[in-house]
């Protein structure tokens, strides 16, 4: 019985197919600058996260740039001619940052040409690889005539955006990760074995979709009508939807379920977060209600805007993003939309029109937009408004009893939309009700700038509020 057993556990395992992931790149995926780099690189560590299903190999070199007229061009390494004979399954592409030096920064308006070279020698590939495009972390070197950051990030990553969006191929960017911890880059350039490891866990998350579904719920809405544009590498289309001005950004990969973000108000703004949930299969949605400060108008125009998006095939529950604003719209339709909601993140959010563009508080307020305001919400007067009882900060009791998953981030040094009169007072008002609300609250902060560089905590509060509707579901 143990030989029956054990021979049945090898052949299990045999029958297993493995996944081969070549991880493609300069001195940052060599490991340059560890100690320990045969087993503190990404992609050791990587292997070591996915498992034996799955064989990572470490191809690369230090110094080599993307260009083929750089000084140190990774195409002419032994180590890029093993990358093809290995014929991965799985492809992590990363270079550009030995591009951004003076010397090859002359050549740069042929990096696109040889950035997609080199992607067509693996694509040509017989075993027909998935090519994930890794956004290279920042430089916090000084000196211009080295690696630069302003040239990684004003001119290369524009560039391989610009071919994922033209070759649908999928995108990662670890900017974010690192561009507020300049102590995981001990050397300001390489990764520290705690910033390798951070970036092989993202990188696992990647690969653990490795089968992922590339058609949208939305493609037929898109298909044929608006207008293409390129979205941080993600297919963008703008187009009128009952009558509004609409943007939907379609993912590489629909995630299980078909999850979305609602943005409401400042497209394209800080879009940190927006592009991060877009890599994890999240589609990115918007229809415009400008001007209506989240008045019945403004909630029906949502409500026709979200059957259309439902119909199409997203999931029954969006996570609303409401920036300034956008915090009333989003407020508005969730008390209405209850059931309909996985999550609300709001950022400096305005809660009481009152406070802006009203300006009754301690705040400088905005006396043309209070007029539109109260036009929007039809208020005989002044006295009409002041006497409304309807803002968010006046549900409070109500927002406690539903339990929608809430996140605040606010500057605490606000003028325009004071904290104390709109995400303080909600605050207060929900937890003295028995509910729950996060807030990340920014020490020193006005109502500039909005979200967060590193957007890690809303992306992960957005994504644990899906999988608990999943849960719920299930």
């Amino acid at each position: 019985m143990p030989y029956i057993l054990f021979a049945l556990v090898l052949f299990l395992h045999l029958g297993t197919p493995t996944l081969k992931i070549a991880c493609v790149g300069d001195s940052i995926t060599y490991g340059a600058g560890i100690s320990d780099r045969e087993q503190q690189a990404f992609p050791r560590v990587l292997g070591e996260q996915l498992g034996p299903t799955y064989r990572v190999r470490n191809f690369g070199v230090n110094g080599r740039t993307a260009l083929q007229k750089g000084d140190f061009p990774y195409q002419e390494t032994r180590a890029y001619k093993k990358a093809l004979k290995y014929q991965p399954d799985l492809v992590f592409l990363m270079l550009g940052t030995n591009d951004s030096k003076l010397q090859n920064r002359i050549h740069l308006s042929e990096f696109a040409a040889d950035y997609r070279a080199l992607i067509n020698r693996f694509r040509a590939l017989k075993s027909n690889p998935r090519i994930v495009l890794l956004l290279p972390p920042p430089a916090f070197l000084e000196d211009t005539s080295s690696i630069w950051d302003p040239v990684i990030r004003g001119k290369i990553r524009p560039i391989i955006q610009q071919i994922a969006y033209e070759e649908a191929l999928e995108i990662v960017d670890l900017y974010p990760q690192f561009v507020e911890h300049p102590e995981l880059l001990p050397d300001k350039i390489h990764p520290s074995a705690r910033g390798a490891a951070m970036i092989a866990e993202r990188l696992a998350e990647v690969a653990r979709a490795n089968s992922p579904n590339k058609t949208s719920p939305l493609d037929q809405l898109m298909k044929g009508s608006g207008t293409a544009f390129n979205y941080h590498g993600f297919e963008g289309r703008q187009l009128t939807i009952n009558g509004r001005d609409s943007r939907i950004v379609r993912p590489k990969w629909t995630a299980r379920g078909a999850p979305w973000v609602w943005r409401a108000r400042f497209w394209g703004h800080e879009p940190q977060t927006d592009i991060a949930l877009l890599e994890r299969g999240y589609h990115l949605v918007y229809t415009d209600v400008a001007g209506l400060f989240g008045a019945p108008k403004a909630v029906g125009i949502w409500d026709d805007f979200y059957q259309v998006m439902v119909d199409a095939g997203l999931s029954s529950k969006g996570a609303l993003e409401g920036m300034s604003r956008g915090g009333l719209i989003i407020y508005n339709w969730a008390l209405a939309n209850p059931e309909k909601v996985a999550a609300i993140y709001a950022d400096a959010p305005v809660l009481d029109f009152k406070s802006w563009p009203g300006g009754k508080g301690t705040g400088k307020g905005s006396p043309d937009t209070w007029q539109q305001c109260r036009e929007a919400y039809g208020f005989a007067d002044e006295k009409e408004a002041m006497n409304f009882a309807g803002n968010p900060v006046d549900q409070a009791e109500r927002l406690a009893e539903l339990e929608i998953p809430l996140l605040h981030v606010s500057g605490l040094a606000d003028e325009v939309v004071p904290y104390p009169e709109n995400t303080g007072k909600l605050t207060d008002r929900i937890r003295s009700h028995g509910g729950n609300i996060q807030t990340i609250n920014k020490e020193g902060v006005g109502h500039h700038p909005h979200s967060l560089k590193d957007p890690a905590p809303i992306v992960n509060f957005i994504l644990q509020a899906y999988a608990s509707v999943s849960s719920t579901n299930e």
